[in-house]
Formats: C-alpha cells, structure tokens, sequence
C-alpha cells in the first residue's frame, strides 16, 4: 500500500516520471516498502539526449534499514535495482535512512556536481 508520503513524494517529483523512473519506483517499493521514497532524474544535469534517463538519486525510508550500516543498506537498493544497474542506469546516487532519521532530519541531500565526461568522449590523458 502507498503511504501518503510516498504519493506526495511521487506527485513533488513531476508524476510519473518515465519508464525507467516508473521501475525504480515499483522495484524499490516492492522491495523495502518505504514509508518515503523519492526518485529524481539527474541524467539532464548529464549531457545526455532528452529522455535518456541514466543518471538518478533515491532517497529511500524504509523500516528494512533498522539496525544495518549505509553500506548493507545501499546494498539492499542495489539488489533490487540489479537488472536496471547492468543496463540502462549508469549513476545511482543513494540516500537510506531509516524513518526515525528521517523524522530527525527529512533533508534529501542536493545531487553531486556532474564531473563531465561520457563514454562517447576521448580521454585525455
């Protein structure tokens, strides 16, 4: 069942979203049923063509994160995401908090700054 905040969070976010938005979505809330969860598509800060959807952040609150390190639980968003992580994703940036540390502090952290480059683009070096 969606909780309130995981349908404000999905209608703050612009909706939908596109289709590999709309399986992060369903796959992280199969998984971990959060009690939160948003998804933003950085992949235009990124370069790409319009509609690429390569790059996203995840804030996900879930109970499943109680008493495990960030590292087990950006494992747990990582497995869920597998089959997306070895295709058309190529940068997750993750944020796990449990409820109780999302009711001390709900901040989702600002994307990271695009570095630059692609796999289209010659190094230098």
């Amino acid at each position: 069942m969606r909780g309130p905040l995981l349908a404000a969070a999905g209608a703050a976010m612009g909706g939908t979203g596109g289709p590999l938005a709309r399986t992060i979505r369903a796959k992280l809330t199969a998984a971990l049923q959060p009690s939160h969860l948003e998804i933003r598509d950085d992949s235009p800060l990124h370069g790409g063509p319009p509609g690429a959807e390569t790059h996203f952040g995840v804030l996900v609150v879930s109970g499943r994160f109680a008493g495990l390190p960030p590292l087990q639980r950006h494992r747990l968003v990582h497995e869920a995401l597998r089959a997306e992580l070895a295709g058309p994703l190529h940068a997750l940036q993750v944020t796990a908090r449990t409820p109780e540390q999302w009711q001390s502090d709900p901040q989702n952290p600002p994307a990271p700054p695009c570095l630059g480059g692609s796999k289209r683009e010659k190094r230098r070096g």
